[in-house]
């Protein structure tokens, strides 16, 4: 039997339809929990994202998906009265998960293209980073929260490192860190867990937005010790892991998921 079948709890993932957050709801499905996708998509990606919610829904869990900005507040505040509409009375949030990668790829100094400014840093900022607490906040005030939930963001390397055009979303990486350690405590009075997984390189659509991605991936597989990129399913399998009653005892922490590349 799947352990979290029959127990009325959903996986909310922003940003499920690609990448660490879909395959991270892919494999929580298998498991069991029902799952809610928000997601930002163009019309023209629609036809292939569909393709894999219908994987998801194949699994015999309940499904509910919104191609939504999910970083304004009358947007999210719609989100909230819709799922409150569809939940059965019993229903409650189990993980919320923060797969959002939203922000401005650029350089601090450029003669050839544009430059970071401070709506730049705003933007990426507020989107990659304080909508965790945005959305961790209007599901505990709309009391849609288990007794026991976990929240599960995605990080990087580049919290630490100086990587070119990376400065914006760097900043957001850390503020992302530092919110979540403060929902790790202020709100465990109520049953709520946040923890961070830093994942390792991992060929996405984001990661070959980032300028010199060739480079990124050939130095990643020189350092890292099992010579392979991560993968999703790698990221996924550990927000499971989260996501299980045997880890209930960890909170506000960063974990590597990265096969030792931070190692070196």
């Amino acid at each position: 039997m799947k352990e979290f079948q029959n127990k009325n709890e959903w996986a909310l993932i922003l940003g499920g339809s690609s990448g660490l957050g879909l395959a991270t709801a892919k494999k929580l499905a298998r498991h069991g929990l029902n799952i809610c996708v928000i997601h930002r998509s163009a019309r023209i990606q629609e036809s292939a994202i569909y393709e894999e919610f219908d994987v998801i829904k194949n699994e015999g869990v309940q499904f509910i998906a919104y191609n939504s900005d999910a970083f304004k507040t009358e947007k999210r505040e719609l989100i909230i009265k819709d799922i409150k509409a569809q939940f059965d009375a019993n229903d409650k949030i189990k993980v919320l998960v923060h797969s959002v990668a939203k922000g401005n790829l650029k350089p601090m100094i450029s003669e050839d293209n544009a430059a970071l400014k401070h709506d730049d840093f705003a933007l990426t900022i507020s989107a990659m980073g304080i909508s965790l607490y945005d959305w961790t906040k209007v599901l505990f005030d709309a009391k849609l929260f288990s007794d026991d939930s976990r929240i599960i963001s995605f990080t990087s390397e580049g919290n630490s490192k100086a990587w070119q055009n990376y400065a914006a979303v760097s900043a957001a990486k850390v503020t992302l860190e530092a919110i979540t350690r403060n929902i790790a405590l202020e709100f465990a009075p109520f049953g709520i867990k946040a923890n961070c997984i830093q994942a390792g390189v991992t060929d996405t659509s984001s990661l070959r937005m980032i300028p010199g991605s060739d480079k990124i991936i050939e130095h990643t597989l020189m350092r890292n010790p099992n010579k392979r990129l991560t993968l999703p399913e790698d990221v996924a399998n550990a927000v499971y892991l989260l996501c299980k009653d045997e880890a209930a005892w960890i909170t506000g922490t960063i974990i590597p998921v990265d096969g030792g590349e931070h190692l070196s």
